[in-house]
């Protein structure tokens, strides 16, 4: 029988894909030397972040929607901290006679493509079902897994992944930033482009409006700029440190950048611009105004602000920030890690880039306090929080005893999402400072690592809780209905939650998506009024 199908099978050529591999691209880059080689073939899909991937000794930038495909016997690595979300596959192909290279493997060259976020998403689904397998699902994986390869190899390559400026000058730039303080050259940074110095020297001022060596120069002063901002360093030690022999060349070059000396920039009153909510909340908690900063209509509900001081986010253009922040004219400019937008706005003022969902709202809130010179005031308001923390935590200690598993959910226009604590929206307190826990169906979707999960409205109750708490809901007729179809589903009447009338609909989301100090604090009040009536 065996051979009977082996002979159709190879009469007719046919060839079956199948996964030996999914995982997480954090879990792959938090050891630096865990893979090197493999045996099958390779698909990397990216769905966030901004990093690199080394094959064959060369370096290729990755950004969302990046979908990369190489044959396992090509040398890679992934470097730790590389910033990079996503799912990584390995797959082989079989036919009745051994095995079959994969259409999207092409000798030693990586073929890269630009994937909209429901191809990107399908990898998501696949890790999912991969690692929570179902019993009545059994085929989930295959025909996840056939969906997806069969959308990819029907997507366009990138036609070269280095073939002009903006494939090399990302990979400059990442080097230049990460070797500023050494003695780089012209010479030096065409070798890695591979273009002629002459080449490099065009392409690169055309792209950034600068020369190397001025841009150069200024990241150089830059760097000073954040080391002085956070801190009161040697000036000495501060010009090896960013690349200059001695401290009065370092003087000299920052009066001709910045326009004062080190030590009249470090003791001046800064202005200061955010480009976040999260971070004109923080300066709000120090009752700081920054000189331009967007505000949700929350925060600014909390206080009236000039509109000359607003900075608006809506339909934002790169272009229209740019010119926004060079009127107010800064001396530092606060922002999450924003690879490319950040690169522009550190011709204006340094950018302290704050790595979003590495650092807690404490952290940032501290880090911003030391910036505007108000480290003390930081330090006073985070104990008075703690003791509201502590407070609260007595109150339910008498109400509820143990707290159980909790989980936040904001219901947008026909999805719902629920979050972990690096992402806001009441989780920070929740599981960070009253002792809820995570329930497990969403830790076994790697939430900690991926921030949030993403569901149809219809599957919230797959994950069941303790205590439910509903954010947001949506504003369009046709969300409306499905919410209320979920609320009279059989599914959603079982869940424990509801029986025991521990279900919370706050429907407050612009004050719940905040992650600073005035929105948790707010978050802590409405949370404990809740959890305790």
């Amino acid at each position: 029988m065996t051979t009977r199908y082996s002979n159709v099978l190879n009469q007719h050529g046919h060839c079956f894909y199948m996964p030996i591999r999914v995982t997480v691209l954090s879990h792959l880059s938090a050891d630096e030397n865990s893979i090197t080689q493999s045996s099958y073939s390779i698909l990397i899909m990216v769905q966030g972040g901004d990093g690199y991937i080394e094959i064959n000794n060369e370096r290729l930038h990755l950004t969302p929607g990046c979908v990369l495909s190489f044959p396992g016997s090509a040398t890679f690595k992934l470097p730790p901290q590389s910033g990079l979300h996503g799912v990584w596959i390995e797959y082989t192909g079989v036919m009745p006679d051994g095995l079959m290279k994969s259409p999207l493997d092409n000798d030693l060259i990586p073929q890269l493509r630009k994937c909209p976020a429901q191809i990107t998403g399908l990898g998501g689904e696949l890790h999912s079902a991969w690692t929570k397998p179902q019993a009545d699902k059994p085929f989930a994986v295959q025909a996840l897994f056939t969906d997806l390869i069969m959308k990819v190899n029907s997507t366009p390559m990138v036609t070269s992944v280095v073939e002009s400026s903006s494939g090399w000058l990302p990979l400059v730039l990442q080097y230049i930033d990460e070797h500023y303080s050494e003695d780089l050259t012209r010479s030096q940074m065409a070798g890695l482009a591979g273009v002629s110095p002459e080449h490099f020297s065009r392409s690169f001022r055309n792209t950034t409006g600068q020369t190397f060596s001025a841009y150069l120069s200024l990241l150089r002063i830059r760097k000073a700029q954040e080391r002085l901002l956070t801190g009161t360093p040697n000036l000495s030690h501060l010009a090896l440190e960013v690349g200059y022999g001695e401290g009065t060349y370092l003087s000299r070059k920052f009066k001709q950048f910045v326009g004062l000396s080190p030590t009249a920039y470090h003791s001046k009153n800064k202005r200061i611009v955010t480009l976040n909510y999260n971070h004109t909340a923080s300066l709000r908690a120090l009752e700081i105004t920054p000189q331009l900063g967007p505000y949700s209509a929350w925060l600014e509900s909390l206080d009236t602000v000039p509109t000359a001081r607003k900075l608006s986010l809506e339909a934002r253009r790169a272009s229209a920030v740019f010119h926004s922040v060079a009127s107010a004219r800064p001396d530092v400019i606060i922002s999450y890690s924003l690879y490319g937008e950040n690169k522009q706005l550190l011709a204006l003022a340094p950018v302290i880039e704050l790595p979003f969902m590495q650092m807690s709202w404490r952290e940032q809130f501290t880090l911003i306090a030391e910036v505007a010179g108000r480290r003390l005031q930081a330090e006073e308001w985070l104990q008075r929080y703690d003791q509201r923390c502590h407070e609260a935590n007595l109150q339910l200690d008498r109400n509820m005893g143990a707290r159980g598993t909790a989980i936040v959910w904001e219901i947008g226009h026909g999805c719902a999402y629920c979050f972990s604590s690096s992402y806001g929206r009441g989780c920070q307190v929740l599981y960070n400072d009253l002792g809820f826990k995570l329930p497990q169906a969403i830790i076994d979707q790697d939430i900690s690592n991926r921030g949030f999960i993403k569901t149809a409205i219809e599957d919230i109750p797959d994950y069941p809780a303790d205590h439910i708490i509903i954010t947001g809901l949506p504003d369009d007729p046709q969300g409306l209905q499905r919410i209320d179809r979920l609320f009279h589903s059989e599914q959603w009447r079982q869940l424990e939650a509801v029986r025991t009338s521990r279900v919370h609909i706050l429907d407050q989301p612009d004050m719940f998506y905040g992650f600073d100090p005035l929105s948790s604090q707010a978050q802590l009040h409405v949370l404990l009024r809740v959890l305790t009536s």
